[in-house]
């Protein structure tokens, strides 16, 4: 019940930030590996605008295979991103929320599936490429439900 009761409560906060960022700037995929539990994990996330000065929204998309479990998670991740002087490079500083939905792979009766909110504080920084799209690498620390630890990288395509 509580947990329905947040995912409501995330989804009226995000309606509004959506809605005010009209379009999507970049998408693609990503990839990775997590801590806790130990996964391979595969996506894809998008970058909304600027909602803010220098603040994106970045949702995403994972699935994480391994550790005898299946994760699907969605994020709803803030960037805030610092420009630095003669450099290409644009590192940034986040905060994000999850939900996973967990499918635990065990032998019967002990097969279960679960739904999990979690945040994440994230670190990572980003670099143009020479056809104007961007490749990335990420740190996402877990917290509550979240996995503990995701190192990923991916690229973004301008839209």
């Amino acid at each position: 019940m509580i947990r329905n009761l947040a995912f409501a409560a995330l989804v009226a906060v995000m309606l509004p930030v959506a809605a005010r960022a009209a379009t999507i700037d970049t998408a693609g995929p990503r990839f990775g590996f997590s801590v806790d539990p130990d996964q391979l994990v595969l996506g894809g996330q998008m970058s909304i605008g600027e909602v803010a000065p220098h603040l994106s929204f970045d949702p995403n998309l994972d699935l994480g295979f391994g550790d005898h479990e299946t994760v699907i998670a969605l994020g709803f991740d803030f960037h805030y991103h610092f420009l630095l002087r003669n450099s290409d490079w644009v590192p940034y500083v986040g905060a994000g929320v999850g939900i996973h939905f967990v499918d635990v792979n065990e032998p019967a009766p002990f097969d279960e599936t679960d739904t999990q909110v979690g945040g994440s504080i994230i670190a990572g920084a980003m670099v143009p490429t020479r056809s104007n799209n961007h490749f990335f690498g990420e740190l996402k620390l877990g917290i509550g439900d979240a996995p503990s630890l995701k190192l990923l990288a991916g690229w973004n395509f301008r839209l």
